[in-house]
């Protein structure tokens, strides 16, 4: 399948996945430039759909970024990462952003499959994942429409003055994650982690995941 765009890639690296289900796990990033809910200028933030974002997904200057004019050189560069070549039958991919669905589509999940790649997206869940994505999963964001209402893991960023997990524990999700927020203080964001342990003793279908990728020094 031909691919419709050009990518903006802000930045790929290859690294262990940090949060959720898959933690641990060796995997190639792609960081997508561009997002639905806020621009990624601090000028903008207060009156963002999304203000608590932490990560920088403005333009295409980071590690390893650039434009890719089609699916298959992007595909390239990106099995380029995995430490065996040809890919071996556990390589993963994790589009992320940013919004990755305002760019992932069928021709990169074509090209990277035929590489052996497993594919994954995490997402803030306002556009339905196209198809041929392995894993999905949906961080929900305050003042928008959840489209994509199931998927393997469904991670809540924990605590959110106008959203409560209750809000979407029934939807059809493998795995419920309370992640605490990272305010950047280091009570605050303490704080915020003792909360969500104590949401989830108290809600036993809701897991801790922490960002164990910042714990332990990775990018």
């Amino acid at each position: 399948m031909e691919s419709r765009m050009t990518y903006s890639v802000k930045e790929m690296f290859y690294t262990l996945q940090g949060e959720g289900a898959q933690s641990g796990r060796p995997a190639v990033f792609c960081r997508f430039s561009g997002c639905n809910l806020w621009s990624g200028l601090e000028k903008d933030r207060a009156t963002a759909q999304c203000t608590f974002c932490d990560t920088d997904f403005v333009g295409t200057d980071g590690q390893n970024g650039g434009k890719f004019d089609t699916a298959e050189k992007l595909a390239d560069a990106i099995a380029s990462f995995w430490p065996e070549n040809p890919p071996s039958a556990d390589a993963y991919i994790v589009f992320t952003g940013g919004e990755p669905c305002l760019q992932l589509d069928t021709a990169l999940l074509e090209a990277l499959a035929a590489r052996g790649f497993e594919c994954a997206v995490e997402t803030n869940g306002t556009m339905e994942v196209p198809e041929g994505v392995d894993w999905i999963c949906v961080s929900p964001k305050p003042k928008t429409e959840l489209k994509q209402t199931r998927g393997h893991e469904l991670k809540f960023v924990y605590p959110q003055d106008e959203l409560s997990p209750d809000q979407f524990a029934e939807l059809d999700f493998e795995n419920f994650y309370l992640q605490p927020m990272d305010t950047g203080d280091a009570q605050t964001s303490w704080h915020n982690a003792q909360a969500a342990i104590a949401y989830c003793l108290q809600n036993p279908q809701w897991r801790v995941s922490l960002q164990t990728h910042k714990i332990v020094g990775l990018d």
